[in-house]
């Protein structure tokens, strides 16, 4: 069994992004009752997008 360690938040920076409302409209549907923020969402989109666009490669 591997030692418990309590969680680092990882750094941040604050950036400022627009979105058209028909998108913000959606992912906030698509996150509604679930234990899932706007910006968590956003950021996993990002990964996502950037591990498509590295296997492209």
């Amino acid at each position: 069994m591997s030692k418990f360690r309590i969680p680092a938040i990882p750094p941040t920076t604050n950036k400022t992004v627009r979105f058209p409302n028909d998108i913000i409209e959606e992912v906030e549907k698509t996150i509604s009752g679930k234990s899932c923020t706007f910006s968590a969402f956003v950021i996993a989109a990002v990964r996502a997008a950037l591990d498509e666009l590295k296997e492209e490669k």
